[in-house]
């Protein structure tokens, strides 16, 4: 069977050439006789996967030596909970903004650690756009504010980062990592799950100030501390060994490609694509603010209803799978990374055309 243009929210595509080279490597990885799967993370050429990926995320994403990227495991949830255990350390408190599922759950888990303040939030209109955001709604003696800069399931990104002063602004980047881009220095930390723009499932990376380091909780867990991780370059305990593997070759692949910037460019001609086509569409209505629109998950429904589930298998019938939106909102979601070329946007839209045109 040939491929399909996977609109999958996560673990979503990955490029054809990455799989590729992951896939020769497999059994044998640059003439050793074993491959990474089964290689020691203590060895040299482990340590050399490790140290190139790094590298490669530093270039694409411009992190200076400021700055310490750590390669940690257990999803982007994890992180929910060792933020507030490493920077909970002040005033015992932060701000959250909540616009989304993801951005609820942080707080509901930082909460277990610190007093949470939650200064704005969108859930009363269904998440379905950005709260605004003012400089005096934050708590000068907060310890951070955390954000989530591209809200998955509800299809809605920040085009505008919140001035929050010196309090270090963190941000959950899950789904827009490398997709579009971030100035590294407005930031105290950064954490991404992988399976979206960097590769498999299973590796989170953390990108993190050095002067936020060695400032954990007694009670943060020695694998969550990030001054622990830092120190052993993510190399603490035995790590996702073959996912840090397969992310620092996305990463290679999108450096070849032109960096972020390139990325960016046709990942805005991908959403245009789509979203051009739902403000003229009578069966298919866009359900995400127009201001806040995010360019890695379009999601929207349709008008009847009833022709949803037909929809979503009319579209798989064309080459185009995954397209069902999450199961707490319903609807159409298509989650455009990193790996979908513009011709699978192209494919979605000329799929939509084709089944309103017989269903209008």
């Amino acid at each position: 069977m040939s491929r399909v243009y996977n609109f999958s929210a996560g673990p979503s595509m990955l490029p054809e050439s990455v799989l590729r080279e992951a896939q020769a490597s497999l059994p044998d990885y640059q003439g050793l006789g074993f491959g990474v799967m089964e290689m020691s993370h203590r060895s040299k050429p482990f340590q050399d996967i490790v140290q190139r990926a790094e590298a490669s995320l530093r270039s694409l994403m411009n992190i200076s030596d400021a700055y310490a990227v750590l390669f940690v495991q257990g999803g982007a949830s994890t992180q929910f909970a060792a933020v507030p255990l490493n920077l909970m350390n002040g005033s015992q408190s932060a701000d959250y903004i909540d616009t989304g599922s993801f951005a609820g759950k942080a707080a509901a888990e930082a909460k277990k650690y610190g007093t949470v303040n939650v200064v704005a939030s969108s859930k009363a209109d269904h998440y379905t756009h950005l709260p605004v955001i003012t400089p005096d709604l934050f708590h000068a003696d907060a310890d951070y504010v955390h954000i989530t800069t591209n809200n998955t399931i509800y299809g809605t990104q920040y085009t505008t980062l919140p001035d929050t002063g010196k309090v270090p602004l963190v941000a959950d980047m899950s789904s827009n990592i490398l997709g579009k881009e971030y100035d590294v220095d407005q930031f105290g930390l950064i954490y991404a799950g992988a399976q979206k723009n960097i590769g498999p499932a299973g590796v989170t990376v953390v990108i993190v100030r050095k002067d936020l380091l060695g400032k954990a909780q007694a009670i943060c867990p020695t694998m969550l501390d990030y001054a622990v991780q830092a120190k052993d370059g993510s190399l603490y305990n035995t790590p996702c060994c073959w996912s840090i593997y397969v992310a620092g070759l996305v990463f290679d692949w999108l450096l070849a490609f032109g960096g972020v910037k390139a990325i960016q460019q046709q990942n805005e001609a991908k959403a245009k694509a789509v979203y051009d086509y739902l403000d003229n569409s009578k069966l298919f209505r866009g359900v995400a603010a127009k201001a806040d629109r995010s360019i890695m998950n379009a999601t929207f429904v349709l008008t009847k209803d009833e022709l949803t589930d037909e929809f979503v298998k009319f579209a798989l019938s064309r080459g185009l799978a995954n397209l069902k939106g999450h199961r707490s909102v319903g609807g159409i979601r298509a989650s455009m990374y990193n790996a979908l070329p513009l011709e699978g946007a192209q494919a979605l839209v000329a799929c939509m055309k084709e089944f309103e045109a017989s269903h209008a």
